[in-house]
């Protein structure tokens, strides 16, 4: 019998090495290739790290562009989005959890609506708001849309409806106002889930590529995704740049993820399931 659970662990632990290797080694390949010179990247059969690897794409990509200037816009939009979400989204999410009040239902009921609206549908109003407020071309208008979550707000609510409500009254009691039971004892609890709001929230913003390419228009303000659309032109594409910036793309949402990875298991359990 513990020979065949042995064997049977074995197996399981083969089957997750194998597919763990299947899914990292596109972006082991991506990584490797960045550093091949652009001769090599399509020789056969191919080769991992190459023949004479070198930094020269990463020095060709920063001399092709403003590519400081692309990676400082990406980390405002990314960070101040991310800030934003997280203290809109926490707050509305505690307020449909612990408190009481006419039309929670209704209200409620329509912010769940809104996920089953697709965002083509809600695009071009979204898109004439920005225009209408002077936010076209301006990293505001990446930052502000991004902010409400329906999402974030039902994963909130969930996360913290099974909190014990005597945690409040008893800081009512000791004299505590509504902001101090929020900023000093709901929102340590929530630690989870916020953790889980940065990762979706920071990865969302990185990684957008269609509203920025909707809402900005000049160079300067370009993100990185719309940086490294650049890279492919149309009748060629510059794969050794396009390789070598996409890996240094990949840094700041690998260390957030890395960082706060061991809160999302624990954050989404507790927000997705009623207790």
């Amino acid at each position: 019998m513990q020979s065949r659970s042995s064997i049977l662990k074995f197996l399981i632990y083969t089957l997750l090495v194998f597919l763990s290797a299947v899914f990292l080694m596109p972006i082991v390949w991506v990584i490797f290739s960045s550093f091949k010179p652009a001769g090599e990247l399509f020789t056969w059969p191919p080769t991992l790290l190459g023949r004479n690897p070198s930094l020269d794409n990463y020095t060709q990509a920063f001399a092709a562009g403003d590519f400081g200037r692309w990676f400082l816009n990406t980390v405002v939009v990314s960070v101040l989005a991310t800030v934003l979400t997280v203290i809109v989204n926490i707050m509305a999410g505690y307020v449909f959890a612990k408190y009481e009040f006419k039309g929670k239902k209704l209200l409620f009921g329509m912010v769940m609506v809104t996920l089953m609206i697709p965002l083509e549908v809600i695009m071009i109003p979204i898109f004439k708001v920005i225009v209408s407020t002077h936010m076209y071309n301006n990293l505001w208008g990446l930052i502000i849309p991004a902010v409400a979550s329906p999402t974030a707000v039902f994963l909130v609510k969930q996360y913290y409806e099974p909190i014990p409500d005597a945690l409040m009254e008893a800081a009512r009691i000791d004299g505590a106002s509504e902001m101090q039971i929020l900023m000093r004892i709901m929102l340590p609890l929530a630690k989870p889930i916020i953790s889980v709001l940065c990762i979706f929230s920071f990865m969302w913003r990185w990684n957008d590529y269609l509203w920025p390419k909707l809402v900005i228009n000049s160079k300067t303000k370009y993100t990185l995704q719309l940086a490294l659309a650049n890279f492919s032109g149309e009748y060629s594409v510059d794969w050794s740049s396009l390789l070598a910036m996409s890996v240094i793309s990949m840094i700041p949402v690998l260390v957030v993820f890395l960082t706060l990875q061991k809160y999302i298991i624990g954050g989404m359990t507790a927000g997705g399931v009623k207790g």
